[in-house]
């Protein structure tokens, strides 16, 4: 049975992991939080997640690197520097990034990208996102997932495509953007709509996670199909996939 190590094994989604784990056929090997070693639950883990701080992720990757450790990220609120230590380190170990582990909002992001791909840049894409009132960071992982899906699929990228700041007097919505806006409040675990306007009509691409329950699901069984993998970056399309 492969067993998993968990980065943050004390957070929201660490206790979840750790709870629903053993049914999905994983066995723990322990966790690390704040002051722990993270060399030792690399050695013991078959495979690690990590839903800790961006702050601890230099850590936790050179761990898994001196361990030879697969590791699933889950943490959201990275930014570049954080993206290049992974790419760092999926050059020696097996790497699965992604900011949200939910089956459904990988087939979201997939239908996101085709029809942006299908649809002009008359359409216009806007991106919306509200979680509980605790969430530290905006736009959410998700929403700069979704976000990067529509601009692959318009052949550009969110650096350059993506609106995050109106407020005042900001002039007309510039053709080929991607707006997103964030709201906070509650105990909402994660709402995302993608909204494609046009001329006269509109779709919305809706996901409601009604628990955190099925982001755990989805990174205990992301964690076990990387568990095997060769070294490189992965994503969470490819689990879908699988």
């Amino acid at each position: 049975m492969t067993s998993i190590g968990i980065f943050g094994s004390q957070g929201r989604m660490g206790q979840t992991i750790a709870a629903i784990a053993p049914g999905l056929g994983a066995q723990l090997a322990g966790g690390a939080d704040v002051g722990d070693d993270p060399a030792d639950l690399a050695r013991k883990a078959d495979v690690l997640v990590d839903f800790s701080t961006p702050s601890a992720l230099e850590a936790h990757l050179a761990a898994a690197r001196a361990a030879r450790t697969p590791i699933m990220i889950g943490t959201t609120g990275l930014g570049e520097k954080h993206h290049r230590m992974i790419d760092e380190a999926a050059a020696e170990i097996p790497v699965l990034q992604t900011g949200n582990t939910s089956m459904g909002v990988g087939l979201l992001a997939r239908l996101v990208r085709e029809a942006a791909a299908r649809l002009g840049t008359d359409w216009d894409i806007e991106i919306v996102e509200m979680h509980h009132r605790h969430k530290v960071d905006a736009p959410s992982g998700t929403a700069q997932m979704l976000g990067k899906a529509a601009a692959e699929g318009r052949g550009t990228t969110l650096a350059e495509a993506g609106v995050t700041d109106r407020a005042g007097l900001t002039g007309a919505r510039a053709e080929g953007t991607i707006g997103m806006a964030s709201l906070r409040g509650g105990s909402v675990f994660g709402d995302h709509s993608v909204i494609f306007a046009g001329q006269g009509e509109r779709i919305e691409l809706i996901h409601r996670a009604d628990n955190r329950e099925i982001f755990a699901r989805g990174a205990v069984q992301a964690a076990l199909w990387l568990a095997d993998k060769e070294p490189g970056r992965y994503t969470m399309a490819e689990v879908l996939d699988a």
